[in-house]
């Protein structure tokens, strides 16, 4: 297969996150609104070029005012860094179907390296459109004060309402 330029179809595909929340469970959220380009061979993405965009406002986690306090000031400070942004910098192949997407990766107006652990699940021609679709998952961890998402609150039985370590999962599928 040569190399070829694939969108991301949104609607099989899922931006999400956890993060444990009072240090006693975990909190899930999606970004509903993110687009993507990724230059490449699916079967080998060790030469790809992959942009990918994110609506910070898009944030979803199930509860309003929750999502309003991610889109505030004391998070992704939506009016001044509407976008979380990534563009790959280093790909190495690990095994047949698994890679390292080593890539600048922008929340709040900083950039950080982030490497996602990328499983390449296969190629498929979609019966109803008839085009061709690559699907990914993948998975990163950040520290979010690396990139200035610092707001916290301390909880009365020690520790804070919200950790440092935040998970980050993809599905992705991409068309052709």
């Amino acid at each position: 297969m040569t190399k070829a330029i694939w969108n991301v179809d949104k609607v099989h595909s899922v931006v999400g996150f956890t993060v444990k929340h009072m240090m006693i469970s975990n909190v899930k959220g999606t970004f509903n609104d993110f687009e993507g380009t990724v230059e490449t061979d699916p079967k080998d993405l060790t030469d790809a070029s992959i942009e990918f965009k994110i609506d910070a406002s898009s944030v979803d986690t199930r509860m309003q005012d929750r999502d309003g306090h991610l889109r505030s000031a004391d998070f992704f400070d939506v009016e001044n860094h509407p976008h979380l942004l990534f563009k790959a910098t280093d790909i190495k192949k690990k095994s047949e179907d698994r890679y390292d997407v080593t890539g600048d990766f922008t929340i709040r107006g900083t950039t950080k390296p982030v490497t996602f652990d990328i499983t390449f699940e296969g190629i498929a021609k979609d019966p109803m459109s008839g085009d061709e679709a690559a699907g990914f998952t993948g998975s990163t961890k950040i520290n979010r004060k690396d990139f200035g998402l610092t707001w916290n609150a301390a909880v009365e039985t020690g520790g804070f309402v919200v950790s440092d370590e935040v998970k980050i999962n993809i599905e992705i599928q991409l068309r052709k």
